[in-house]
């Protein structure tokens, strides 16, 4: 029997998932990885990305059935290599937010909200702090399209994680030729090397064939794969995730909560402004997608759940990390709408959204509030998808109509909590399914079965809602009306928190 093979290289770990032809995940494997911070730069070392491949491809069984694959990362970020490519410079990732001024300049000359992450905001940073490796400069890209060209030596990436480098043209499927003509009148005059479309990966759309394993690729992963392996078009989290959920038709979206937090929503037309809180994206398969992208989410969450823990191991108590989370998820539910005037800012890196450089976690209460553990926890949950609120609240009121969000991530993993929370914020039902329990890997195994199973003009849409989640069983939450009054209580007072959050920053 034929499997499909998606591989994701996550912000906390590098999986790999085979599904069969009935789209059900068959194997998996994975590596635990984190970020470093080095000379102010959040990055991941090159070498581990190879060590993690082969850790969490040696896991997945029956690697002989694999008929193809494709490669997935956390999108953003830059990646900088000279015409042999040799790393000019470390990886920066999606968590820095060191491109203020480059972001800004070129929101303004584009008319398009280019935000911090994306990798023409880190080039042209490069450009304007004069760093050396700009004049050797050959080529740009992602993580996942490195990874994919070195195993295929196709130097192309998909048109979702393309957009999350440069500005994509709806109707051409591939950048936008007046915003890249602007960019180079804009350093025309510093006489670089090159142009910027020279610098660009090779933008293709889901379903088109990106190439097959060669042999040396199958040598930098020890064998565990045959050369001559299809391969997709790599893509990005977000466009995997989209995929995952079934959300990539208009007027659908979901909700990818776990170390960082962003929603997607698919556009039925055009946003009338230009807003720094959202992003602009599109589909695997080139739809506009409006996204609200947000670095801080469970992390805060996490450590006070370590925190809690260790206190109930003082009294002999010993449960399990699983338990922790669905016993204080649960307790949250006893705790007020508004959370008892609780509030909790959880960032421990900055935030795009809200304009912040750096984070300061901190948890303040009035005189009156009600402070105890239901309320407590209940705006440590609130204040996970608080940012992602301040982002959908623009849409709501650009008169975006969602019909359904579909959550998936360690946010949602008890059930009902975190959707009702959720379905709150976002005034949207939200469901979770069965299926969207591997994420993003199993997205991408998705975009391999349509690369090879899609039949003449069947587009992902359809196949996704035709073949793959037709019938597949899912649990879903509407918006609760008090909920959603104490959330919007609750947010009025996490703005006027985010005042004291910046003078946190500037003075600790």
């Amino acid at each position: 029997m034929k499997s499909y093979l998606g591989i994701e290289l996550g912000s906390t770990r590098i999986k790999a998932v085979s599904i069969d032809e009935k789209y059900r995940p068959v194997s998996s494997g994975d590596y635990t990885w984190a970020s470093s911070y080095e000379n102010s730069v959040w990055t991941y070392s090159l070498e581990e990305v190879w060590k993690g491949l082969k850790a969490a491809l040696s896991a997945v069984e029956n690697r002989e059935q694999i008929a193809a694959a494709g490669v997935s990362a956390m999108m953003h970020g830059y990646l900088a290599f000279d015409r042999d490519w040799n790393l000019l410079a470390p990886f920066r990732t999606w968590q820095n937010t060191i491109t203020g001024q480059a972001a800004a300049e070129l929101t303004s000359l584009f008319g398009f909200n280019i935000p911090q992450r994306w990798s023409i905001a880190h080039l042209y940073q490069a450009i304007l702090n004069g760093e050396e490796h700009v004049s050797r400069l050959a080529h740009i890209t992602t993580l996942a399209g490195y990874v994919h060209y070195m195993l295929t030596g196709v130097n192309a990436v998909g048109v979702g994680e393309a957009s999350g480098m440069f500005p994509i043209d709806s109707e051409t499927l591939t950048y936008d030729d007046a915003m890249l003509e602007k960019f180079d009148r804009l350093t025309a005059a510093r006489e670089l090397p090159w142009k910027l479309a020279d610098l660009l990966p090779k933008v293709l759309t889901a379903g088109q064939s990106a190439g097959k394993l060669t042999e040396a690729g199958s040598a930098l992963l020890d064998g565990l794969l045959p050369a001559g392996i299809p391969f997709a078009p790599a893509e990005g989290d977000a466009g995997t995730g989209m995929t995952a959920t079934n959300a990539v038709a208009p007027r659908t979206g979901n909700v990818s909560a776990g170390t960082s937090i962003f929603s997607m929503v698919v556009l039925e037309k055009p946003l009338e402004k230009v807003y720094e809180e959202i992003d602009l994206v599109t589909t695997p398969a080139g739809a506009p997608v409006a996204m609200v992208h947000c670095n801080n989410c469970t992390n805060d969450t996490n450590a006070w759940v370590s925190v809690l823990g260790e206190a109930a191991r003082l009294f002999g108590a010993n449960p399990s990390t699983s338990e922790l989370y669905r016993k204080l998820y649960e307790k949250s539910l006893e705790g007020g709408a508004d959370c008892g005037g609780v509030l909790v800012c959880n960032y421990l890196a900055g935030e795009g959204v809200t304009h912040m450089d750096a984070g300061r976690p901190m948890v303040v209460r009035r005189p009156d509030s009600v402070f105890n553990l239901a309320n407590f926890f209940r705006a440590q949950l609130y204040a996970t998808m608080a940012t992602l609120k301040i982002g959908m609240d623009i849409l709501a009121e650009e008169g975006v109509a969602i019909d359904s969000l579909t959550g998936h991530g360690g946010l949602f993993k008890t059930p009902v909590v975190g959707q009702s929370y959720m379905a709150a914020a976002c005034n949207a039902p939200v469901t979770c399914m069965e299926t969207a329990g591997e994420g993003g890997p199993y997205g991408m195994a998705l975009l391999v079965a349509y690369m090879l199973q899609k039949s003449e003009g069947e587009s992902l849409e359809d196949y996704l809602a035709s073949r793959v989640f037709a019938g597949v069983s899912g649990s879903t939450v509407e918006p609760d009306t008090d909920t959603a009054a104490g959330f919007d209580s609750y947010i009025k007072w996490y703005k006027a928190l985010l005042e004291v959050e910046q003078a946190a920053v500037e003075m600790l």
